[in-house]
């Protein structure tokens, strides 16, 4: 896994909330810009309105993971952030996604309940959130479809139960067994918390299999592959998302080059190799349809235009969380709810960026058979300090590994 500070040693803090945000902090500007956005308006680019919008709802965590992208890297935001996103807060954040919504005609988009740990809300604060959210979607004509991202320790019955009146489905961060789980996700105290967390999962599954969205496992080379995906399958999950570790050239991933794309071959052998599909792989799925000619879905394969903008609990506007292994602030934006549209957002350079396609990509990148198929990688991952973002992903030689890996399973199955 990437380098992490010991879990259990974040101090208490009083709560904050305010019912205004103050200005957000300003962050150190990468040190060379991916994109010159008044050149890419020149040129005719147009940016692709939002349809995903991530609202950080609680700032804290129950658990403290030893790699947590939002509290173990060398971002600090969340120590100045209140602990939930307050009424005034909320009602703002719905206000500019149905603003959004009738601007650009979108009849649906897609609401990601985030933290820190987002049902630390409890029942009635994630059911008042979600109305909120909903009820002002729904006046400029727009569909809002929830799904919360959980550590799993409190889905209750109680719970369930409200989220299953609210129509929110639930995705479960897990990292395999007991072993590989606990290694990394425990309490405060240091315990692990792998039997709550099959507790709720097994619940969920079991009488609420309509919530499941799926399992989010981050990648430890140091664990075996095939065990890991096995041990997912146990609550028959729709769909698990492999997550690889969180870091860039300045502070890179345990292991050799190839390490994680080894790893991911490993479980796509055993994947693909099953005699029926037992759930999808995300990363899997989109790589075979990247490979044969599609375009992905995702904003970390191919060159796509997919970009989320997160709403943190003071109202400020951040982009992606693996950002936040960079500089402390690097993932902020300088905008927020109450002063900027969500149409600003996309002429930030940080996501524009992310929909620029090649323009925003390195020059090693735009000679690489592979670009198609890659594009890129995660922008986090891209980032060299001392020279921002326009790099090859720190994980190049894992998916070029991955991907040729693939492309000769194809062809042994062209041939048979």
């Amino acid at each position: 896994m990437t380098t992490n500070t010991p879990a259990g040693r974040r101090a208490p803090e009083r709560p904050r909330t305010p019912e205004l945000p103050r200005a957000p902090e300003r962050p150190r500007a990468p040190e060379r810009p991916a994109v010159d956005v008044a050149a890419l308006l020149a040129d005719g680019w147009r940016p692709a309105p939002l349809r995903q919008f991530v609202l950080k709802v609680r700032s804290r965590c129950n658990l403290a993971c030893d790699y947590c992208v939002i509290y173990e890297h060398g971002d600090h935001t969340w120590r100045r952030q209140p602990h939930a996103m307050g009424p005034a807060v909320l009602a703002r954040t719905a206000e500019r996604i149905a603003e959004h919504a009738a601007r650009h005609g979108l009849g649906r988009v897609r609401i990601v309940l985030h933290g820190g740990e987002p049902l630390l809300a409890g029942p009635g604060g994630v059911a008042g959130i979600v109305r909120t959210v909903r009820e002002a979607a729904a006046e400029a004509g727009a569909e809002a479809e929830f799904t919360v991202q959980t550590n799993g320790t409190l889905l209750t019955p109680r719970m369930l139960d409200a989220l299953a009146e609210h129509r929110v489905r639930v995705g479960v961060s897990v990292d395999g067994d007991r072993a590989a789980h606990d290694a990394h996700r425990r309490t405060r105290a240091g315990r692990g918390s792998y039997d709550r967390v099959q507790a709720g999962l097994h619940l969920l599954a079991g009488s609420y299999p309509q919530l499941y969205a799926g399992l989010l496992c981050t990648v430890d080379v140091e664990r075996d592959p095939v065990a890991v995906y096995e041990s997912l399958l146990a609550t028959r999950p729709p769909l698990i998302d492999f997550l690889l570790p969180h870091g860039h050239w300045g502070a890179p991933p345990s292991g050799p080059p190839g390490a994680h794309g080894r790893w991911l071959a490993a479980v796509f052998d055993r994947w693909a190799g099953a005699p029926g599909k037992e759930t999808s792989v995300r990363i899997l799925d989109e790589l075979l349809h990247t490979v044969l000619g599609g375009r992905s879905r995702l904003d970390w394969v191919g060159v796509t235009g997919t970009v989320s903008v997160f709403v943190e609990a003071d109202g400020s506007l951040h982009q992606n969380d693996t950002l936040r292994t960079g500089a402390d602030g690097a993932s902020a934006s300088g905008l927020d709810v109450f002063r900027n549209s969500f149409d600003e957002v996309l002429l930030h350079p940080g996501f524009a960026a992310r929909q620029a396609g090649e323009r925003a990509l390195a020059e090693e990148c735009l000679g690489c058979p592979e670009l198609a198929v890659c594009g890129g990688g995660e922008y986090g991952h891209r980032y060299r300090p001392g020279a921002g973002y326009r790099w090859p992903t720190v994980y190049c030689a894992d998916l070029l590994l991955l991907i040729g890996h693939i492309r000769r399973w194809l062809a042994r199955a062209a041939e048979r």
